[in-house]
């Protein structure tokens, strides 16, 4: 299995509250980039939110293939919106995108 960093964006289009921000923050902890050598050399935080209420949320997955690491991380990308009280429409997701690999092959 390989360990990848996968980033997924997205738009809300409602404000988000402190409260949402806190239970969408707990529910992506298991995959959270802080784990690996990459998530902490990097201090990639597991959301990030921007002014205008864009978003990234930076995964660590294991997978056997990168197209599998994608459909992960947005599994569980969907999962803690949903979880958070954020649907499809008030939390769109752009597409996955792979940003590490880490193979650890030693």
């Amino acid at each position: 299995m390989t360990t990848y960093l996968i980033s997924v964006p997205g738009t809300f289009t409602t404000g988000i509250g402190a409260d949402t921000r806190t239970r969408l923050t707990r529910a992506l902890r298991p995959a959270d980039p802080h784990g690996t050598r990459m998530g902490s050399s990097e201090d990639l935080d597991v959301l990030n939110v921007n002014e205008d209420n864009t978003f990234t949320l930076r995964l660590s997955v294991e997978a056997d293939t990168g197209p599998h690491a994608e459909e992960e991380a947005r599994r569980l990308a969907d999962s803690a919106l949903r979880g958070a009280g954020l649907d499809e429409s008030s939390a769109p997701l752009g597409p996955a995108v792979i940003t590490g690999i880490d193979s650890d092959a030693d």
